[in-house]
């Protein structure tokens, strides 16, 4: 038997991807899984604190697939073009859940902000996954660059029927080439401008 949490939120899956983010009701929810609604209250007390558990199970799930040792001849983009496409494996078999939950987030900006923080967690949680820092203003840069580009690409990836996600892969790899450049064009930036900090002033000649 599954434990209650993993069967409301397989249960909530299932009735958003049949009916529809917004008609689905907690008490469908608990009726679906076989749970009293006030024992689904206190595992999930609203549809944002499912979606979190949702994504935060894509999480684990794409973490566990992550080696020990990553391959000193893989680069930075390697790995994270690895990691989100474990991603994607991982979101597959919920695209319709998905969808719906898109959708309706687009015409609600109260829940998109209500789901912003937990999708930035987990794409920090994807670049520490490809060892790529995820902290300070440097790593917030990196967040909103991911979440750009996995908006970018989850459209791609809604309609891909294609066996081994040829599509999204695509997608995704021209999408990480464009931002590591950027990110190059930036990184060289700042060391220039922390060369020119750090030089020791000249003093002018007295006239």
């Amino acid at each position: 038997m599954k434990p209650a949490n993993e069967a409301a939120l397989d249960a909530f899956l299932g009735l958003v991807a049949e009916k529809g983010f917004t008609a689905v009701t907690l008490r469908d929810v608990a009726e679906a899984a076989g749970l009293g609604l006030a024992e689904l209250y206190r595992l999930y007390p609203d549809k944002v604190a499912l979606v979190a558990a949702f994504m935060a199970r894509v999480d684990a799930e794409v973490l566990a697939g992550t080696p020990n040792q990553s391959d000193p001849e893989e680069t930075a983009r390697d790995r994270l073009f690895d990691t989100m496409m474990r991603r994607y494996d991982a979101l597959r078999p919920h695209r319709a859940a998905l969808r719906s939950i898109r959708g309706a987030s687009r015409r609600d900006p109260l829940l998109m902000l209500a789901l912003a923080p937990r999708l930035r967690r987990s794409m920090s949680a994807m670049l520490e996954a490809a060892g790529v820092p995820s902290d300070g203003l440097p790593g917030a840069l990196r967040q909103n660059g991911l979440m750009a580009i996995h908006h970018a690409v989850s459209r791609i990836f809604d309609q891909d029927e294609t066996g081994d996600l040829s599509k999204t892969m695509a997608a995704l790899d021209s999408r990480l080439k464009s931002a590591e450049k950027w990110a190059q064009l930036v990184d060289k930036y700042v060391k220039r401008t922390d060369s020119r900090k750090s030089a020791p002033e000249t003093q002018s000649p007295a006239a």
